[in-house]
């Protein structure tokens, strides 16, 4: 029974998966609006939330947790910190929408797609 197990494993290992969902915050920043999977940007809503929210303090003590969770990447904690979380000083939460694509064609594998975008 997978009770209380409700984050997504996507047939990965943990450090695998960690590193995916790594790989699809820095884009999702970097671009502002990237196609992927339904499942993934499910999972990334939740985790680029949580950095928005963190972004809005400003404080330098949100500017080292998000160094650390972002992999001291400062390019992408500037960006965040000085183009996105500004736009939502405002808003309660909600930084995100997902629209929905249809089904991947050609020969893959017909997986739902979805764009993840901020607000």
């Amino acid at each position: 029974m997978r009770h209380h197990n409700a984050n997504k494993k996507f047939g990965l290992q943990k450090g695998a998966r960690k590193a995916l969902v790594h790989s699809l915050l820095v884009a999702l920043i970097q671009h502002e609006k990237i196609t992927t999977t339904e499942t993934r940007a499910k999972t990334l809503r939740s985790a680029v939330e949580k950095l928005v929210t963190r972004a809005r303090g400003g404080s330098p003590h949100d500017t080292r947790l998000l160094l650390s969770r972002l992999n001291n990447n400062e390019d992408i904690v500037k960006k965040l910190m000085k183009e996105i979380a500004p736009k939502y000083k405002s808003r309660q939460g909600g930084y995100t929408r997902i629209t929905k694509l249809g089904k991947r064609s050609g020969k893959g594998d017909a997986s739902a797609l979805a764009s993840i975008a901020f607000v």
